[in-house]
């Protein structure tokens, strides 16, 4: 068997190319991602002041946090995958309240949120300058929300966002589904795939802890 010698070489390493996608997939372990929150038009009538509401998802390996800007109100959720936990922090107006949630209630979110099936559809479209395709998500007791993601990028941590651990990509905008029913919109701006630095998820100090009853009884 005749050696390839480097010429031919270099010829087939041109042709394998032209076969292979445009963009590779990527595993990443770090990102910032920025989103527009479109609210229904039935809660804009009634609270004009979310209006221009914003969310930012980190990554960093077994760290993530969501900041959900809603002017008003706004909250962080701190995301521990290695020790199972959730810090929420919520500021009302400056009523600065933070509340734990215990490796149980994760566990329970996480069995939910695995239920959950993604039926792809046919429709793709281009969000901050990646491919994404429509998907169906539908949660077990028969809710269905609307998903476009991307597979050009992959969480190495799948549980950076539980509700998307079975998506075989990032989300890049989505349905997020409120507890009246209603359904706000997710639509990304921005992805930085820059080192996230490890003190974007220290706990802020400032915030009072009280536990998730306490904290129904504030939002009445």
């Amino acid at each position: 068997m005749r050696k390839l010698t480097p010429i031919r070489l270099l010829m087939l390493a041109t042709v394998l190319a032209a076969w292979l996608p445009a963009s590779a997939q990527r595993t990443i372990s770090d990102a910032k991602i920025t989103y527009k929150v479109e609210m229904p038009p039935e809660q804009l009538q009634m609270e004009a002041m979310f209006a221009g509401s914003s969310m930012v998802q980190y990554i960093r390996g077994h760290l993530s946090r969501v900041d959900m800007n809603f002017n008003i109100v706004n909250y962080i959720y701190l995301i521990n995958t290695q020790k199972e936990d959730v810090i929420t922090l919520m500021d009302n107006h400056g009523d600065k309240y933070l509340i734990r949630t215990d490796k149980k209630s994760y566990e329970e979110d996480v069995k939910k949120y695995a239920a959950i099936v993604f039926a792809d559809q046919s429709d793709t479209r281009e969000i901050a300058g990646y491919k994404c395709r429509k998907t169906i998500g539908t949660m077990p007791d028969g809710v269905a929300f609307e998903v476009y993601y991307t597979t050009d990028i992959v969480p190495e941590n799948p549980y950076y966002n539980r509700r998307f651990q079975n998506l075989k990509g990032i989300p890049l905008e989505y349905e997020i589904i409120t507890k009246s029913g209603s359904k706000m919109r997710a639509v990304a701006t921005k992805v930085d795939l820059s080192p996230v630095p490890a003190s974007i998820f220290d706990v802020p100090r400032g915030y009072r802890e009280i536990t998730s009853e306490e904290l129904k009884k504030i939002r009445g």
